[in-house]
């Protein structure tokens, strides 16, 4: 399937690992330059190579907290002014720290706040003009399965994904007439360094030592495995794609069929 990629310009945010690596690899394999960022100008900068001497295409790799808004608006307008335009955006930040509601702090909840929503915005804001202009963009957001069925302990990314989800949905009947769409990409358990963070703190409060964690996750998955993060990408993908200019405002998992519920 020919996804109409070839020569679009992409921005993927958190692209030195894990979710944001793997879908920053599939946009390229596709044929679209690349804006990525992340924090680690060392490993962002390893990732950039990797990916010119995989699919030859262009890349600008900034190092970019994508929590401050004054930094999220210069990666764009480096981005811009690189190559022109910014087409497609997929938003994508770490996640939140784990823990029940008690645990949390209000210097957490603004951190998160900035980090999950407040990047989400602040991105969306800075390239949504462009994309109106030339009447063609896409945003994808990179959320999770818990804005469907919350998961236990994650009480920040819980509350803050179903926000992104919230806005994003709001913003897609708004930019519709002008060949906008905007989705959100939910991942199951998948084999990243967040999930495994995820097993090894269980371990650190004294519940279930991550093993254990990681095999209770798998047996509550139909598939019986976690996920890989190039099947997500393949999503976020085709999201990005020419193929889905009639698919907006759209929640979809990618989870193995973890998710029970049936919407």
């Amino acid at each position: 399937m020919n996804l109409g990629l070839r020569g679009k310009v992409a921005l993927v945010a958190a692209a030195s690992r894990g979710l944001g690596r793997a879908v920053a690899d599939e946009l390229a394999a596709e044929g679209a330059d690349l804006v990525i960022c992340a924090r680690d100008p060392a490993r962002l900068e390893r990732t950039s190579e990797e990916i010119v001497a995989a699919t030859g295409v262009a890349v600008l790799a900034k190092p970019t907290d994508v929590a401050d808004p004054a930094a999220v608006e210069r990666l764009v307008g480096e981005g811009i002014e690189r190559f022109g335009r910014i087409d497609i955006l997929v938003t994508n930040a770490g996640g939140p720290p784990a823990g029940p509601f008690e645990s949390l702090t209000p210097a957490m909840w603004d951190a998160a706040t900035r980090l999950t929503l407040g990047s989400t915005v602040a991105m969306t804001r800075a390239v949504l003009p462009g994309m109106k202009a030339r009447r063609w963009g896409r945003i994808v957001n990179i959320t999770s399965i818990a804005v469907k069925q919350p998961v236990d302990a994650l009480m920040l990314s819980n509350s803050l994904r179903a926000a992104v989800t919230g806005f994003a949905r709001t913003l897609a009947t708004e930019v519709a007439p002008f060949g906008v769409t905007v989705n959100n990409a939910l991942p199951g358990y998948t084999r990243t360094e967040r999930v495994e963070q995820l097993a090894q703190a269980s371990e650190a409060r004294g519940g279930p030592s991550a093993e254990v964690v990681r095999r209770g996750w798998e047996s509550q998955i139909p598939m019986a495995r976690l996920g890989e993060a190039r099947e997500f990408a393949a999503l976020v993908a085709f999201l990005a794609s020419e193929r889905a200019s009639y698919i907006t405002g759209t929640s979809i998992a990618v989870d193995g069929g973890w998710i029970r519920s049936l919407l």
